[in-house]
């Protein structure tokens, strides 16, 4: 049973597990993301494939890719200001 919300308006809705990820490794890259979770599948040999092999053998490491979704979610709208001022999202 999935804890996110089956709302239309809930972040992870309708995302898959590979878009988040092809997500969070365009805005941090590989070591960026290695760096903020410490993760083998994303410090040693990392690719898209492997990673969504563990993260979907292991709920508490897809939780912890999760957060840091909503986390540069969340960051990217602060960074944008009142308005939408700043440009798009951090890369």
């Amino acid at each position: 049973m999935s804890t996110t919300p089956a709302h239309p308006k809930a972040p992870l809705h309708g995302l898959t597990l590979e878009a988040l990820l092809q997500a969070l490794v365009a805005t941090y890259g590989w070591a960026g993301l290695g760096e903020r979770i410490a993760l083998r599948c994303f410090t040693h040999e990392p690719s898209i494939g492997s990673s969504l092999k563990f993260l979907r053998r292991t709920p508490w490491a897809r939780e912890k890719v999760e957060s840091l979704y909503l986390f540069m979610l969340r960051d990217a709208r602060r960074q944008a200001g009142p308005g939408g001022a700043g440009g798009a999202a951090p890369q």
